[in-house]
């Protein structure tokens, strides 16, 4: 049995010192590059694998970067994560990932457990996490970014776009194609914050232009293309005259898309379905539902280039990363319906 290899057994291979291999294993800007190669690649001929226990003691935080999701199935927070491996590589960060599946109380404890790590940073999707997360984000030296959402106060740093802002926004697009007689669609808006604040955002446009009735079908459940297309015929058994309807996203638009197909209803001519999200697969359906297209992977890169600005402007003069960053969203009504 080999006996484990320690860092100065590296440094010894290497001719520097203990110290110098550590920090050219951390990639420390004051090591020069051709030290750093050197000793990292020493390090793997002889299979060092490192200690980031002790080196989180040492430096009082380790090189992970804390990132939680509510889901890994929906492809939105994969491309966010993608986003975030993207900014930080190179840095010596690595991503650690936690699902909470929009459960306040696993939230809760996915933070606890990943702050008590010393990560060099977290990143936490939303900004309405309960009062004990809240307060575990607010106690850390490590920075935090909330990401998704810019309706409310961040406990740091920000990096989303305003989720009333796009309800209001499609509910607006809706009004100019004529359409009067609005419904809406949703799933689990007592979890999914974001998508109730866009709902609201719809409802107050709608309001602002004189429609203040809107038939709803909401289920307290994930979503899915299947409750799309149930909550769609409950909607439309009860209120058979809308000709639109929002869902709180594409998921739910595609199931309700593929009831109005089952029953010979026209979409966009007699009945237009918006959802969220800007899912690939909407641009390819049998005929088109209206979206609104978010730019992921760049809130993921965003979110990760303000954790290492925030590092690189430790102890200096430089002014700290902008506390909120607003990421653009974009309306696709898709050319069939605004030609209608």
């Amino acid at each position: 049995m080999h006996s484990k290899v320690t860092l100065a057994d590296v440094a010894a291979a290497a001719g520097v010192s203990k110290m110098t291999a550590s920090r050219a294993m951390r990639g420390a800007k004051d090591v020069s590059p051709k030290t750093v190669e050197r000793v990292r690649k020493i390090a793997a001929d002889l299979g060092y694998m490192g200690n980031y226990v002790a080196a989180s003691l040492a430096n009082n935080r380790t090189d992970l970067i804390g990132v939680v999701v509510p889901s890994l199935s929906n492809i939105v927070f994969s491309e966010v994560m993608s986003g975030i491996e993207d900014a930080i590589a190179g840095s010596g960060l690595q991503p650690f990932f936690g699902v909470t599946g929009y459960d306040p109380e696993r939230e809760y404890q996915l933070v606890r457990k990943m702050l008590s790590w010393r990560p060099a940073g977290l990143i936490v999707t939303g900004l309405d996490q309960d009062n004990q997360t809240r307060e575990l984000l607010s106690a850390t030296s490590a920075p935090v970014v909330q990401i998704m959402d810019t309706d409310g106060d961040p406990v740091d740093l920000c990096v989303g776009f305003s989720q009333t802002a796009a309800g209001a926004g499609m509910a607006e697009m809706l009004l100019t194609e004529g359409r009067r007689r609005f419904g809406y669609v949703g799933c689990a808006l007592d979890r999914d914050t974001r998508a109730a604040k866009r709902y609201l955002g719809y409802k107050a446009a709608l309001q602002s232009a004189g429609i203040t009735r809107v038939p709803e079908a909401v289920r307290n459940a994930r979503s899915s293309v299947a409750d799309g297309k149930a909550l769609t015929a409950d909607l439309l058994t009860q209120h058979p005259d809308l000709d639109v309807i929002y869902y709180s996203n594409d998921d739910l638009a595609i199931g309700g898309l593929f009831h109005c197909m089952e029953i010979g209803i026209s979409v966009p001519e007699r009945l237009i379905l918006a959802g969220f999200n800007g899912l690939d697969l909407t641009a390819s359906l049998p005929a088109p539902i209206a979206t609104t297209r978010t730019s992921r992977r760049n809130i993921g890169i965003e979110a990760a280039k303000s954790i290492l600005k925030r590092h690189a402007s430790a102890g200096s003069s430089a002014p700290p990363a902008l506390k909120t960053v607003e990421i653009q969203h974009v309306m696709d009504a898709r050319q069939s319906i605004t030609s209608i």
